[in-house]
């Protein structure tokens, strides 16, 4: 084997463990510092795997340490899942008191007792979007039959199942024509295509900025090929026995963030235009959607 080879192989390796590392403890997974007044009561914010969770850390907790300065009768804490399923476990066991799922997880977490009180990001921004390497030979959807696809979860929205629906469109069998891995992250999901596991890897556009960010020479050898249309952006939701003066203090705070340059930066470093309006009634257009695709192509959630 050549040198170039068994440094590729290292270098797969080492990737792989670092976007897929799985603790056995997922209760491990809280990384706020301990709030500055720990007297008062503490509400876990608990924010879907939309990075690795040191990833996450570093994006939400500048906005967890603004919150816990503005608020005077409770604290936030943030807590990281290790994959989508450990986070929708948690939701349906009513753990955390703040979520901020994906659209298909807020419609769950209705179900059992959340709330919606905001939007988090631009409509626009919520699409699936394709990843393949500049050196292969993908040109058009077709071009994928017979080669593997990578996605971070079954039940990412953005990154899985709307991709999927354009592919359905696009005249792809995906029970089929393809493999679908779920590879557990978003940066697995790009990264298997940079190391030639997958032909394509689907994703949204927030984390394929920040893997451009924090692997700029990996990211030079990828690019977008293809988009989804848009649909609505994650949520902002709150468990229904929260006290509603905390309720109320969080969604005006969320929706004040960018009126400040410290806002500004806080919602740079998520990769989040703005908080918005938003409710429950605001995610009808996603049970629409998920009824079509769940008719056309495949069950959400496989067993």
């Amino acid at each position: 084997m050549s040198l170039f080879k068994v440094f590729k192989c290292l270098l797969s390796g080492l990737f792989l463990m670092a976007c897929d590392q799985q603790l056995p403890e997922d209760n491990a997974l809280q990384y706020s510092l301990t709030p500055p007044n720990s007297a008062l009561p503490i509400y876990r914010f608990a924010v879907h795997p939309l990075h690795n969770p040191q990833k996450l850390s570093e994006a939400y907790q500048p906005l967890i340490d603004y919150l816990n300065q503005q608020l005077t009768d409770g604290q936030l804490e943030l807590e990281a899942s290790r994959d989508y399923q450990a986070y929708e476990q948690k939701f349906r066991a009513r753990g955390p008191e703040f979520l901020l799922p994906n659209p298909w997880q807020t419609l769950q977490a209705e179900k059992v007792g959340y709330h919606v009180i905001a939007m988090a990001g631009d409509a626009e921004d919520f699409k699936g979007i394709f990843i393949v390497r500049q050196d292969g030979d993908i040109k058009k959807p077709t071009d994928l039959k017979g080669k593997v696809v990578s996605y971070p979860s079954s039940t990412a929205l953005a990154a899985a199942i709307m991709p999927q629906y354009f592919l359905h469109r696009q005249g792809i069998d995906i029970n089929r024509d393809i493999q679908n891995i779920y590879v557990g992250s978003q940066e697995s999901a790009i990264m298997n295509v940079y190391l030639g596991k997958s032909a394509a890897g689907a994703t949204w556009p927030p984390p394929w900025r920040l893997f451009q960010q924090s692997h700029p020479n990996e990211a030079a050898q990828l690019k977008m090929i293809w988009q989804t249309p848009s649909l609505i952006n994650n949520s902002v939701m709150v468990r229904d026995d929260v006290p509603e003066a905390i309720r109320d203090k969080i969604t005006a705070l969320l929706l004040g963030l960018r009126q400040t340059d410290e806002g500004k930066a806080i919602l740079s470093s998520m990769e989040i235009a703005n908080f918005y309006v938003a409710n429950d009634a605001s995610y009808a257009v996603v049970q629409k959607y998920i009824e079509r695709f769940e008719k056309e192509v495949r069950p959400v959630e496989i067993r």
